[in-house]
């Protein structure tokens, strides 16, 4: 693992954070509850509960980085970030561009069948802000010394550098997921 700068690590993970807010904000916000909802004519989840699946991680992993930075926030920070070789091998499975095989939820992260859409997606959006807001404080703590449990296997700890960027990989592929939802959908309004 290579030693990277921590300012354009943040930078790039705030801009692809951003993007998700905007589809979020800007797309997701305005489609009708029934699009939220309607499954994938492939089987896959719906929009929803793409963004379902993504709050339930957001639900254990944004108070453990904000815990991780606040019991760190006095520790000198370095401009530097390593990543693991645990955690370079979750962000390159996760991430759509270098993980391309599919993976099953695991339990306590498979959405409901039965969802309040508009619910989810405020939810998500409130998410997003948090972990915008999240990365901005990250500025200020040493990214290799802060470790975050996994929600998979609680006794295995990343680096918070590696758990913004797993977290945020995640996210690209289920927004991406949820997107070919819209596609989907438009395909089937009669014109």
């Amino acid at each position: 693992m290579e030693t990277i700068q921590k300012e354009p690590l943040l930078t790039t993970l705030e801009q692809r954070v951003e993007e998700h807010l905007q589809r979020a904000i800007g797309l997701f916000r305005n489609l009708p509850e029934r699009e939220l909802l309607q499954p994938s004519p492939t089987g896959g989840w719906s929009i929803a509960q793409c963004l379902d699946h993504l709050n339930s991680y957001g639900h254990y992993y944004l108070p453990k980085i904000q815990e991780g930075i606040e019991h760190n926030a006095l520790r000198p920070s370095k401009d530097t970030f390593k990543s693991s070789w645990l955690g370079a091998y979750f962000i390159k499975m996760m991430d759509p561009e270098t993980g391309k095989k599919k993976y099953k939820a695991f339990k306590g992260h498979i959405p409901a069948l039965e969802l309040d859409a508009y619910t989810v997606v405020a939810e998500f959006i409130q998410q997003q802000e948090r972990l915008l807001e999240y990365l901005k404080q990250a500025r200020s703590v040493d990214l290799n010394t802060v470790r975050i449990p996994i929600s998979i296997a609680r006794f295995i700890t990343l680096k918070a550098g590696d758990v913004f960027q797993f977290v945020i990989a995640h996210n690209e592929r289920h927004i991406r997921q949820a997107l070919r939802n819209v596609v989907d959908i438009t395909e089937r309004i009669p014109h």
